[in-house]
């Protein structure tokens, strides 16, 4: 049986259910605002809504400066993004040995700012609504405002910590640091990315990482000078084959390559030519296993062709440990206090959850809002589960700031 909900649990509850159409509105005035890779002026405005929100319940600010993310990968359009870091007044005056929360979202979408997929539409039942970012996670930035507006409203205090980052959908490098110094600061953590497609709880997930093969050979002129020629791309197609050879789906290994580059003219032995993967490993001993036999494509530096591969694993796999199912269980108790299920799965997605419990925070991180279509133009959001996953985060809240889940 769940636990039946306390007087001050039934007061957060109340508070949340009269807002639905509030809710509704927010969102989409949030989803209006264009927060895409590195877009600074709508991420500076979103910022500055959400700083806004939590600032009136007696929240301090702290920004923290994004870091440069590796040079392979490219550099960053426009200013790196910064994180910013909100402590409830409970927070700031914990003593030592108080029950400590962190709520991690982030700001940023993978929607252009001038593509055609800009607003929030309704269905004409009133059950749906699609629009960038509406689960991905404007749905979840939102509902974690509205559960902390409703426990300052309920007079429920909690040592929470919001922390709300704008480059999650590129990997987390500009904020990984942020991130991981956060971390050990808390006690338990929670990110409220989408539920899983069913609703559920993602109680494990893979890690993933990102690696580069490049291969450097010599140019020559493909008639006149063949033989003198070393082609870049000949040893990027066997460096892939071999990369391709190291997946073992059976066994949990992924890699996967792509997208491509070689060469600039059909007429000329290409010198240079570079291909990008992505690897995704259940444990921390695979994804070890894996980046090791990435490593293993590279040649001396004075081969040729010369093979170099680089690779970041910033998100390592998040295992079910045993603090963390206690945190999923207590999850599903307040859910069901609600009447509302909370089933568990896995999923082979990522997200800062991976970072946070890495750092050795215990993390759930599918407490958002039900929906689908996640980085597509069907992205959608069932907007029930606005006001029922701010009440259960509310509750939840509550009960872990006085339990002795850790």
């Amino acid at each position: 049986m769940p636990t039946p909900l306390s007087p001050s649990e039934q007061a957060i509850r109340d508070a949340i259910a009269p807002r639905r159409d509030e809710l509704i509105h927010d969102l989409g005035a949030h989803v209006a605002i264009p927060t895409g890779h590195n877009h600074t002026p709508g991420l500076d405005e979103y910022r500055a809504v959400v700083v806004t929100r939590l600032q009136a319940l007696g929240a301090s600010v702290e920004t923290v400066p994004g870091e440069p993310r590796p040079e392979w990968m490219g550099a960053s359009k426009g200013a790196i993004p910064h994180t910013v870091i909100l402590r409830s007044e409970a927070a700031q005056r914990a003593a030592p040995g108080a029950m400590r929360i962190l709520i991690a979202g982030h700001l940023d979408t993978v929607f252009p700012p001038d593509g055609d997929f800009t607003q929030m539409m309704c269905s004409v039942d009133g059950r749906t609504a699609k629009g960038p970012g509406v689960v991905d996670m404007k749905g979840g930035v939102l509902i974690a405002i509205a559960a902390l507006e409703a426990l300052h409203a309920c007079g429920v205090e909690v040592a929470w910590t919001a922390m709300f980052n704008s480059d999650e959908e590129t990997g987390s490098y500009h904020s990984d640091s942020a991130l991981r110094a956060e971390a050990p600061k808390h006690d338990l953590g929670i990110a409220v990315e989408p539920a899983l497609a069913g609703g559920e709880l993602a109680i494990e997930r893979y890690g993933s990482g990102q690696f580069i093969i490049e291969a450097h050979g010599r140019s020559a002129h493909v008639g006149r000078e063949f033989e003198k020629g070393v082609s870049a791309v000949h040893a990027l197609a066997k460096a892939i084959d071999k990369a391709c050879d190291i997946a073992d789906p059976a066994k949990q290994r992924i890699v996967s390559v792509g997208p491509l580059e070689g060469g600039k003219a059909t007429n000329v032995v290409p010198d240079l030519a570079r291909a990008w993967g992505n690897a995704r490993y259940p444990t921390p001993e695979i994804g070890r296993e894996i980046g090791a036999a990435l490593d293993a494509l590279a040649t001396p530096e004075d081969a040729m062709p010369r093979v170099i591969v680089r690779r970041s694993f910033n998100r390592p796999a998040k295992p079910l440990i045993p603090a963390t199912e206690r945190l999923a269980l207590a999850a599903r108790d307040a859910a069901e206090s609600l009447g509302q299920r909370l089933p568990f799965a896995s999923t082979g997605g990522v997200c800062d959850g991976n970072i946070l419990q890495d750092a050795g925070l215990p993390t759930v991180d599918t407490l958002g809002v039900r929906g689908g279509g996640l980085h597509t133009t069907e992205e959608w959001i069932e907007l029930d589960s606005l006001v029922e996953r701010a009440t259960l985060l509310g509750v939840l809240l509550a009960r872990l700031s006085r339990s002795a889940v850790r």
